[in-house]
Formats: structure tokens, C-alpha cells, sequence
């Protein structure tokens, strides 16, 4: 029989307990001192007579990754950084909206090669720059957005302009964070310009309270009472500020590496491009359709473009990729896509996306061996799944993927009947546009008469800013850049509204291209694009109807040249535009207001 087990004894538990209770209590005060910086402190020292601040942080890690220009609209947030920009040479441009130094931003990064930088304040001035931000993020352009902020200590407690600005900007940017000390500030900003660059590129915000950009005793004075309250409360309460703001500055001027991390960049494989290359070797109707992933790298856009001339395969070009084979050349095919696709028996899809664009992937014949190339996975499979199967999917960078291919199939032609066959249907479309500019419309000037004069008046220095509806669309048909990276439009999200921003950010990049900016204004009075197919189905042109405004007018207010181009001097339009020309070679912005009526030339194209 067995004896049953003594109980232990009441009192055996007691140290337990005690031993227990006072590590949790050691280990609560141990991250108690860490969370308040007290450790970091006992190494690191805090200068209170220093007048220095963060944005100084700010700029020397701008000037170290390359940032030669930074676009904003002024306030008191962000003064800081805007001082120290401008004394280490880092041009500040000022704007009279956040969502154009953005769009500034974009244009830079997209023709530059750097990061765009915009910087703007708390609140509303965040807020204005939203649709900018996500036509960064659909265009995958490689911005950093500088917000600035309340108080780190004031947060949520109903300060200036204080709204939780990480929750509105996590859904468009691929990387956020809010700097909580001025020592921080290098670190994040690091870390924020390699992620808008490495993978697919896009927007990053940083959020920068207003007490890590300003200097010590600045913030002290703000901070800390002069005169503390009495008692032990008001103790306490001095205590916490003092240390709150010493662990703010502490460490903040010790020297830390400020230049670029190294990005991260999608390669193909070798056996991947192996597999591509021997696809298109054994190709009769090669296709090949460009897009703006190509150009991520602009500086390699020389490269880019003699490797497609090597390769010998006709292409399409799309988005930032327009213009990479200069005006008029052999292996550019500008219309009938969706024919030449369904005629093609190897596609190589190179930055391009089966969405809207190439109708989801309908276009693609499903005898065609398609090859797609694109950095970013999910854009690359787009709609595979319904109506479209890629023979190779490669996850890379577009521009190295192409020169590697070209190096693979050194050596081999294509026939030169499908490429004729394609340029053949070419000018057979070019024949059409002819017959359309010389039919007569309504009223004013025929826009597609305008446009095939500028394309032959347009100076070979040009970069094309498209912003907007009916007009630019003609324009895309009609309008050729003349080189690589002469061509800016808002990209997949198609935001009305780019071209002040786009235009400002091309010409910093560009100063000897043709502006300051010459604006041609297709003033048809109407939402066209839309009331085209509004009328017919609905029946009403509400909302559509707009006044022939005297643009040329409000130009000349704001201190610009303004031109006006009507019915009545239909036989002046050569000259009107090398007025204009003329004028922005003298220095001076030039609006050319073009009174134009309408056409069916983009009958059947779509507005939703």
C-alpha cells in the first residue's frame, strides 16, 4: 500500500513567489529605463549648447545619396530642412501646391536616375499630395515624400494639423516610419531611399516631428516650463520632460554613415534568359513591347535602345519607353497593336502589363509563345489566369533582361517581310489621319491638323508633357519625342492634372530642352473624351459642357506670354508656334490657347 505524498509546506512557497515577483519588477523597470532612453544616455551625450538641428540630418543624407533638387510648399514644420538644403546646395523649388512638388519629384526621378525628393507640411499639406503619391506608386516612380509633423510629445493630444498621418500614406508607399529622435533621422532616411529604388521602385514616406528638426533650445523653451510645477506631481512631470527631451538630442551630432545602402534589384537568371533565348530564336513573326519598367535605369537608356536595334525584332513602345527609338525609325511600329499581336508568334512583354491597356491580356493570340519580364511579380502574372499564358514569366529588371537577351542571340535575323508588313499597316493609318486633318469641322481648328503641325514644327530638344483627355490622346498618334526620355505622361492611373509639376521637374533635369514651358492648350471647350460616349448612351451632355476660356489671357496675367490660335488665323499656325518657340528660347513661359473643335478621330476609344 502506498504512503501518500506530505504536502509541502506553506511556507516553502513563499521565496518562490518573492523571487518571481522581484524579477518581474527588475525587468519591468529595466525596459521602463530603456523605452526612456536612460541607458542610452549613461553612453551617449546630449549638446545643450549646440545650435544645430535634425534638418541638417536631413540634407547631408540628401546630398550624400545625389539629391540635387527638393520641391515643396513652405511651412513652419519644415523650415528646417529647407535652411539646410539650401546651405549645402541643394536647390529648394518652391511650388503653390504639394501635390505639384510631388508630381515635380516624380518627373525628376523618372528622367534623373535619383530619388525625387518632395518635402511638405503637417496636416493638409500632407494631405494635398495623396493623388500624387499613389501616381508615384502606380507609375513606380522612386519618390521620397518629407512630412512634417506635430510634436513627438504632443501627438494625439489635439495639436496643430495632428492627424495620423503613417495610416493615410501605408497603403501607397512602400516604406513608412516617423522619426522619434534626431539621431534617428540618418538611419531612416538610409533606409527609406534604398527601398523606393530596390525592388519595384515607388514612393516612401518619412514623417519628421517638429521637435527632431529643430534645435535644442528651441525645443527646450517649448518643452520644459520655465518654471516647474511644486509638489511631487510637478516634480515628476519636470522629470519626465527633461529626460523626454535629452533622450530627444542624445547622440544627435555623432558622426554616422550617411550614403546610399545597396538596393536590392531583381536579375534574371541565366537559364532563364537561355530558355527566352531559345524561344526567339526559333521565332517568324517576333514582337516585342516596351515599357516604362525599361527605362527604370535612364542612364542606360543609350544602351537599352542599341541592344533593341541589334535585336532586329519590331517593337511597340509604351509609357517612358516612347521615344527610345528616336522619330521615324524601321523597327518602331506605332498602330494597329492589337492586330500585330494577334499576328506575332513570339511576344516579348518587357515592362508591359496585361491590364486595361492590352485589354487584360484578350489581345494576345493564344498561339503565341509569350515572354514577360517584369520586376514585380504580381504585375507580371496580371490576368494570366484568364486570358492570357506566359510561356517564360522572369521576375527581373527589364532593361538588364533585354541587353542579355541580345547578347544570347547574337548573330540572328528575322525575315524582313514581317517587319514591312507591319510598317505597311502603318502608313496605311498614317494615309487615314491624313484624310482626317483635311476634313473640315464645325467650328475653330481641326485638332488633328494642329497636332501633325507640331510634330513637324517641334524642336528636336523637346520633352513632351501630356496632361490630360481628348487632345493628348490625339497627341499619342500623332506626336512623336525625338529620344529616350522625351516623353512624360502620368502612366497607369491616368491623373489629369501632372503637367505644371511634370514640367517643372523635366526642365531642372533638362535646362536646355525646350522650356520654360511652352503649354498647347487644346481648348475644345468640353469634356470631350467623356461627352463622346455620355451622349449616345445616356442621352444628356450634362457636366460635359465647358466656355472657350481665354487662357492666353490668364497667362499674360500671371506674367507669362499667351498666344490664341482660332478660325481666324488658321493660315498663322506654323508661325504662331515658332512665335512661341521663339519666346521660350527668350526665357519666357508661353501659353499657345488652340480653339479647336471636333473630329471622330477617337471614336470607339475608351474613357472608363
Amino acid at each position: 500500500m502506498e504512503t501518500p505524498a506530505a504536502a509541502a509546506p506553506a511556507g516553502s512557497l513563499f521565496p518562490s513567489f518573492l523571487l518571481l515577483a522581484c524579477g518581474t519588477l527588475v525587468a519591468a523597470l529595466l525596459g521602463a529605463a530603456h523605452r526612456l532612453g536612460l541607458f542610452y544616455q549613461l553612453l551617449h551625450k546630449v549638446d545643450k549648447a549646440s545650435v544645430r538641428h535634425g534638418g541638417e540630418n536631413v540634407a547631408a543624407v540628401l546630398r550624400a545619396h545625389g539629391v540635387r533638387f527638393i520641391f515643396t510648399l513652405v511651412g513652419g514644420h519644415i523650415s528646417p530642412l529647407l535652411v539646410a538644403c539650401e546651405k549645402l546646395g541643394i536647390r529648394v523649388v518652391d511650388t503653390r501646391h504639394e501635390v505639384t512638388a510631388v508630381f515635380a519629384a516624380d518627373a525628376m526621378a523618372r528622367l534623373s536616375g535619383t530619388v525625387g525628393v518632395a518635402a511638405v507640411t503637417a496636416g493638409p499639406g500632407l494631405t494635398n499630395t495623396v493623388t500624387a503619391v499613389k501616381n508615384a506608386q502606380m507609375a513606380q516612380s522612386p519618390v521620397l515624400l518629407l512630412g512634417g509633423a506635430a510634436s513627438t510629445l504632443l501627438q494625439n493630444r489635439g495639436a496643430l494639423q495632428a492627424i495620423d498621418q503613417l495610416s493615410l500614406f501605408r497603403p501607397l508607399c512602400k516604406f513608412c516610419a516617423s522619426v522619434r529622435r534626431v539621431r534617428d533621422i540618418v538611419p531612416t532616411l538610409r533606409a527609406a531611399m534604398a527601398a523606393a529604388q530596390s525592388g519595384t521602385p515607388g514612393p516612401v514616406f518619412v514623417e519628421l516631428p517638429i521637435d527632431v528638426l529643430y534645435p535644442y533650445f528651441m525645443v527646450q523653451k517649448e518643452m520644459v516650463p520655465a518654471k516647474p510645477r511644486k509638489g511631487l506631481v510637478g516634480r515628476v512631470v519636470s522629470w519626465y520632460l527633461e529626460n523626454y527631451l535629452a533622450n530627444l538630442f542624445a547622440g544627435a551630432w555623432e558622426p554616422q554613415p550617411e550614403g546610399p545602402l545597396p538596393l536590392d534589384i531583381p536579375q534574371a537568371s541565366p537559364q532563364q534568359v537561355q530558355r527566352c533565348v531559345e524561344i526567339l530564336s526559333r521565332a517568324k513573326r517576333p514582337l516585342m513591347v516596351l515599357g516604362s519598367q525599361a527605362l527604370l535605369t535612364p542612364k542606360s537608356a543609350d544602351k537599352l535602345r542599341a541592344a533593341v536595334e541589334t535585336l532586329g525584332v519590331p517593337c511597340f513602345l509604351g509609357g517612358m519607353a516612347r521615344g527610345l527609338l528616336g522619330r521615324n525609325h524601321s523597327l518602331h511600329i506605332r498602330e494597329n497593336r492589337s492586330a500585330a499581336l494577334k499576328k506575332a508568334d513570339v511576344i516579348v512583354l518587357a515592362g508591359t502589363v496585361c491590364d486595361f491597356r492590352l485589354s487584360y491580356g484578350r489581345v494576345l493570340s493564344h498561339s503565341s509563345k509569350i515572354i514577360i519580364v517584369n520586376r514585380n511579380r504580381e504585375d507580371m502574372l496580371l490576368n494570366s489566369d484568364v486570358f492570357w499564358k506566359p510561356q517564360e514569366a522572369v521576375q527581373g529588371d527589364v532593361g538588364s533582361f533585354v541587353l542579355k537577351l541580345v547578347e544570347g542571340l547574337q548573330g540572328q535575323t528575322w525575315a524582313p517581310d514581317w517587319v514591312e508588313e507591319l510598317r505597311e499597316a502603318d502608313r496605311q493609318k498614317e494615309q487615314t489621319f491624313r484624310e482626317k486633318a483635311a476634313m473640315p469641322v464645325a467650328q475653330h481648328l481641326n485638332p488633328v491638323r494642329v497636332l501633325q503641325l507640331v510634330e513637324e514644327t517641334l524642336p528636336d530638344n523637346s520633352i513632351l508633357v501630356v496632361d490630360g483627355g481628348d487632345f493628348v490622346g490625339t497627341a499619342a498618334h500623332l506626336v512623336q519625342p525625338r529620344g529616350p526620355l522625351c516623353w512624360l505622361d502620368p502612366g497607369a492611373f491616368g491623373t489629369l492634372g501632372v503637367g505644371a509639376g511634370f514640367a517643372l521637374g523635366a526642365k531642372l533635369c533638362r535646362p536646355d530642352a525646350e522650356i520654360p514651358v511652352m503649354a498647347l492648350v487644346g481648348n475644345d471647350a468640353g469634356w470631350t473624351q467623356i461627352s463622346r460616349e455620355q451622349v449616345p448612351s445616356l442621352g444628356s451632355n450634362v457636366a460635359c459642357s465647358l466656355a472657350y476660356t481665354e487662357y492666353h489671357k490668364a497667362a499674360m496675367g500671371l506674367g507669362a506670354r499667351g498666344l490664341l490660335l482660332s478660325r481666324e488665323n488658321e493660315d498663322q499656325v506654323v508661325k504662331v508656334l515658332h512665335d512661341a518657340q521663339q519666346q521660350c528660347r527668350d526665357g519666357h513661359p508661353v501659353v499657345v490657347n488652340i480653339l479647336i473643335g471636333r473630329t471622330d478621330f477617337r471614336d470607339g476609344s475608351i474613357a472608363v
